[in-house]
């Protein structure tokens, strides 16, 4: 059941990231949903899962590009991995330090991604620190919000039922 909703996360991430970002963004990537998806199920997962959830993800992100397919693949598995690793590790569990977490994971994401093309000599980036940042930005706050959501979810309908038995009695 959990892997179930581990694809589903990554394939609506990833249908998100193809139909509606286009639209906010005009054209250019500023957030990497998918990336995000895989960096919350290794969080919250683990490591294997993490690194499972990141080679699914970045493949089927670059069997829908027309980069070279595994690239992607590579980098995501990669970090969701790390990521993963640094979730069992260390305690992750408030804003500031997910927010660390998903910076972080963006930055080595793009080390990984650009560095492949570059090492295969493929394309060259040029200096693209300002583009990282904002993307390691945008995604960090997603992230966490995306975060702070799913653990309010289940618990808002909880406290709801619970105010109206409240206003009943």
């Amino acid at each position: 059941m959990r892997a179930a909703g581990i694809i589903l996360a990554i394939a609506l991430s990833l249908v998100l990231q193809t139909t509606l970002t286009r639209f906010f963004v005009r054209g250019t990537v500023a957030v990497d949903l998918v990336l995000v998806a895989v960096v919350y199920v290794a969080l919250t997962s683990g490591p294997v899962a993490g690194m499972l959830s990141g080679t699914f993800a970045g493949l089927m992100q670059d069997a829908l590009s027309s980069g070279v397919v595994g690239i992607g693949g590579l980098s995501k598995t990669v970090v969701g991995f790390l990521s993963g690793i640094i979730g069992t590790q260390f305690i992750v569990a408030q804003p500031l330090p997910r927010l660390v977490v998903f910076f972080g994971a963006t930055v080595l994401h793009a080390v990984v991604f650009m560095g492949l093309y570059v090492v295969l000599d493929l394309r060259h980036f040029g200096t693209p620190y300002a583009a990282v940042a904002g993307q390691a930005t945008a995604n960090a706050v997603v992230g966490v919000v995306a975060f702070q959501l799913v653990e309010l979810l289940p618990g808002a309908v909880e406290r709801r039922r619970a105010a109206k038995m409240r206003l009943r009695r």
